[in-house]
């Protein structure tokens, strides 16, 4: 496939309140939007969310290196979020020349999303979640750790910030919801130990990366009756592999960004089920994700149907670059109605928010 032209554009988007996790509290989220044109003008859309504060490659990497595909299209030695962003593009332009979605039969259809609650005061977060429950969301996510992860490692807490948030949504919204809770890495496996222990009467659905390394998720898992997901644990196929011959998790989250795009994203699932989560990610990125899930319901993992993905992250933003994107409503993603990915930019938003 020849193309006529390369552009990679660094952008940041605001989010409505600070975003408050285990590893640190962002207010905007930078990303970079690659746009490539083939010879018949026709246009494919590619989407980087660089994951510095996971101790990826940061923006002027991924700047750089998308640059320098551009100039010689060698995919060989990118970064896993550049690759993404290269797939994404081409499968895009791809889809767009022969004026139909990537996959067959996706067009106006939907993903079932969960809610992101973030990190703050229990009273807070149960009133933020019966906002979103109010919105059609039945599954609701919790980043914890934030403050667990100031405490000694090891050192045993009980009762903690951390318990107390998911114990006020549960108050809040009843049992008929899923509640799933993710530490990004943030517990020691003895406070880790303790903290599910205290979940388990509180029926949580999962707990994404509660600690770091397959080994130590291995451990936690023998001693927990809650499904524990990888998250920053499984990047690639190897490492889906070996967990599920460690027995270190029931599940694994996927971030294209953090696994290199789509194809990678489908070939962890094969091995591991898996649910699609985003990377703060701006429209593109969702979008691009979005097909991804609706992909995962045709493999043969009958057991993680009723998962729901983590794909309506564009509501904590305050502002999009998008014209027309994906649309969250009564708790679903729906993809929009156009070629390819659907995406459509809106230039002068786009300029506004270039870095």
């Amino acid at each position: 496939m020849r193309l006529s032209s390369v552009e990679v554009i660094p952008y940041t988007l605001p989010f409505a309140e600070p975003y408050v996790t285990a590893r640190g509290v962002l207010t905007r989220r930078e990303m970079v939007l690659l746009r490539v044109r083939d010879a018949e003008g026709v246009v494919g859309l590619g989407e980087a969310v660089p994951l510095a504060l996971r101790g990826g490659v940061g923006l002027r990497e991924v700047v750089a290196e998308l640059e320098g595909w551009g100039e010689d299209r060698e995919v060989d030695g990118l970064s896993a979020p550049a690759r993404c962003a290269v797939e994404t593009a081409l499968m895009d332009l791809r889809g767009r020349r022969i004026g139909k979605g990537l996959g067959e039969g996706v067009r106006d259809e939907a993903v079932a999303c969960n809610a992101t609650l973030v990190a703050g005061p229990p009273e807070a977060v149960a009133a933020e979640a019966e906002r979103w429950a109010r919105d059609g969301f039945t599954t609701f996510k919790l980043k914890l750790g934030a403050e667990s992860a100031k405490t000694v490692p090891g050192e045993p807490f009980l009762r903690t910030r951390d318990v107390e948030q998911v114990r006020a949504v549960r108050e809040a919204l009843g049992s008929s919801v899923r509640i799933r809770v993710d530490a990004n890495e943030a517990w020691a496996l003895e406070t880790a130990k303790a903290t599910l222990a205290e979940l388990e009467p509180l029926e949580v659905e999962l707990a994404e990366q509660p600690v770091a390394g397959l080994e130590a998720m291995a451990a936690l898992a023998a001693s927990t009756s809650i499904p524990l997901a990888a998250d920053e644990s499984v990047a690639t196929l190897d490492e889906a592999e070996q967990a599920v011959e460690l027995g270190a998790c029931a599940y694994t989250g996927i971030k294209l960004s953090k696994v290199g795009g789509p194809e990678e994203a489908l070939a962890i699932a094969d091995v591991l089920p898996a649910y699609v989560t985003s990377a703060l990610d701006g429209p593109v990125g969702i979008a691009a994700a979005a097909q991804v899930a609706l992909s995962l319901a045709e493999m043969g993992h009958p057991e993680r149907l009723h998962l729901a993905h983590g794909l309506a992250t564009q509501r904590l933003f305050a502002s999009t670059i998008a014209a027309v994107e994906c649309e969250v409503r009564d708790g679903m993603l729906h993809l929009p109605p156009g070629p390819g990915l659907g995406i459509e930019i809106d230039e002068e938003a786009l300029q506004a928010h270039r870095i």
